[in-house]
């Protein structure tokens, strides 16, 4: 199945420092485009959207010039950059006109590292309001956990768009019953979300959340079965998160498990999620 893929990251260790990555021993070393390339291979990717790595602190600007010129190179099939910028420094609007440029997408800042403190404070909520005049959406990057904050900040800045990764985090490996309060606890967060009009859902980054035993397509069912619910297929897209996904059974496996599960669903259906929904919310 042909697919935009919303979420790829490329680390460039040479360049950049990714602290966050010191004890993930499958996540040491470069992971550059050639490298994505070969693991995409046979997962019918038609072009992909750089995601931000989150980078140490000082670094992002540089970070998103230096994949927007990989973007500009129609060789790399980047459709566009998801830059990472800071909603609570003071110049947060400069950020956004040193990075706003026809290969900038989209704004993150990784949350589910942060207090939830961080998304409540009212200078965080105003600055992000920006990103309306530059048109500009917002990957929301939370835990489970952290979702009824997330839905504060949603409600705070009804006039942007926001893309919830990874189905919210969920803790997939303690969901033992959808009696669990776990369980609960995310699929509560998922439908008040799903609820805000101006919220989309990325389907992407689970496995690496789940146990072995759950990393195939009965396991992770319920998860596509409650965003699809909760968001209806015309506001979900689709994302590799490589190499992350490492982490769990890599990108062909994620793709696999992806395939057999939208299969279960209409052409129209699938193509929104997988290509169609992705040019619409990123302006590609």
């Amino acid at each position: 199945m042909k697919k935009i893929d919303t979420h790829q990251h490329l680390l460039s260790p040479d360049r950049f420092d990714y602290s966050w990555t010191k004890d993930l021993p499958a996540l040491q070393g470069p992971f550059p485009l050639d490298g994505y390339q070969a693991a995409a291979e046979g997962c019918d990717i038609e072009g992909s959207l750089f995601m931000e790595v989150d980078v140490d602190d000082g670094q992002n600007i540089k970070e998103a010039e230096f994949f927007t010129q990989l973007a500009a190179d129609s060789r790399n099939n980047i459709l566009g950059v998801i830059a990472s910028a800071y909603p609570e420094a003071a110049d947060f609007e400069a950020q956004l006109e040193q990075l706003t440029g026809p290969y900038l997408k989209g704004i993150r800042r990784v949350l589910h590292t942060q207090d939830g403190a961080l998304s409540q404070d009212s200078a965080f909520r105003e600055r992000l309001t920006l990103l309306e005049k530059h048109g500009l959406g917002f990957d929301l990057c939370a835990r489970q956990d952290q979702l009824a904050i997330a839905l504060e900040l949603v409600r705070a800045c009804p006039g942007v768009h926001f893309i919830l990764d990874h189905c919210g985090i969920p803790d997939i490996a303690n969901h033992l019953s959808r009696n669990s309060d776990s369980w609960q606890q995310w699929q509560t967060g998922i439908h008040a979300l799903g609820a805000e009009p101006n919220v989309h859902c990325k389907f992407s980054g689970i496995t690496a959340y789940a146990a072995p035993e759950q990393r195939n397509p009965d396991g992770l069912r319920p998860y596509l079965s409650e965003i699809l619910e909760a968001f209806g297929p015309q506001r979900i897209v689709w994302g590799g998160d490589w190499p992350v996904c490492n982490l769990a059974d890599g990108l062909q496996r994620w793709s696999q498990i992806t395939e057999q599960l939208l299969g279960e669903l209409s052409a129209d259906e699938r193509s929104a999620i997988l290509i169609q929904n992705a040019r619409r919310i990123y302006k590609i």
